[in-house]
């Protein structure tokens, strides 16, 4: 049986998709840029919050647009016009990803099915930013099925004007066990960063099929080779699939904590300005991707 629940906590409006009968549940945040806040599958936390790293630091299942990741000290040219983003990132002058992950959605639709229950959301940006002046609507649908968790984003082109833009998640993976956890994924080409985490240059890298992360203080990011990325740790294990055609994966482990981010993308730091990744949408025209958690 699936259920939807709108509720209020701390001041924040959550809505939550629930499988009852596996006892499986979705909860995001409205309040905070409609943000995956808390995942559950068969009783086995996968998302929550941890003590002492909140949202506005750790940016836990943030989406990222219109830039994902990191734009050097903030600056870059779109059709001979350079544009300033304001910096974000402590001890560097960087804009960091992207400009919805603080914004108040909107719900426009809930579904409930006999194998699914759905929420769609959405933001659209109408006043002027010198940063990013382009007017657009950004649309997210959550899908809690039996056996997976669907993010399907809607990106929607209001303005008279193209705009570039790059799509990022940056959800953290519960993990109290890092020795006896890994990931799998196809890659033969890494990124390598300056020492403020900008793209320098990509490099050909041999991935092992199992890539341990154990002892490890990840900030990382690949160039995938297909759409999946597998997680196991003793307690769960999961697929994280992307409908992207340009797939990118960056890993980062914060010190000290039982947690890893596995964060799809469509481009890499500082995309506006090296255009690895970076695509352009058209006036009026949308694009759309989904990212999916499949249980394994």
């Amino acid at each position: 049986m699936f259920t939807i629940k709108e509720t209020k906590q701390d001041s924040l409006n959550l809505i939550k998709l629930q499988n009852i009968k596996n006892n499986s549940f979705a909860r995001i945040s409205l309040n905070e840029g409609g943000r995956l806040e808390n995942l559950q599958f068969k009783g086995v936390s996968i998302i929550e919050d941890q003590p002492n790293f909140n949202y506005k630091n750790g940016y836990s299942s943030a989406i990222l647009f219109p830039f994902a990741n990191r734009i050097e000290d903030g600056k870059y040219t779109y059709k001979n016009k350079e544009y300033q983003f304001k910096s974000n990132e402590p001890k560097s002058k960087n804009a960091l990803h992207g400009l919805v992950f603080n914004k108040e959605f909107k719900i426009l639709e809930k579904e409930i099915t006999s194998n699914s229950a759905s929420v769609s959301i959405y933001y659209s940006e109408k006043n002027d930013c010198k940063s990013f002046p382009f007017k657009y609507s950004l649309y997210a649908t959550y899908t809690l099925l039996e056996e997976e968790l669907q993010l399907k984003i809607t990106v929607k082109n209001d303005d008279s004007t193209s705009f570039p833009f790059v799509l990022g998640w940056h959800p953290y993976f519960n993990c109290d066990n890092f020795k006896n956890s890994f990931l799998n994924f196809k890659s033969n080409k890494k990124i390598i960063f300056d020492n403020n985490l900008i793209t320098k240059e990509i490099v050909a890298h041999k991935t092992a099929s199992k890539f341990e992360i154990a002892n490890k203080q990840l900030d990382d990011c690949f160039v995938l080779k297909d759409n999946i990325v597998q997680f196991s740790t003793p307690k769960y294990k999961l697929e994280l699939s992307s409908t992207a055609k340009e797939n990118f994966l960056q890993l980062y482990s914060p010190k000290d904590k039982p947690i890893i981010a596995i964060e799809p993308m469509t481009g890499i730091s500082n995309s506006f300005n090296n255009k690895i990744g970076l695509q352009e949408l058209e006036a009026k025209k949308t694009y759309a991707l989904t990212w999916g958690v499949k249980f394994l």
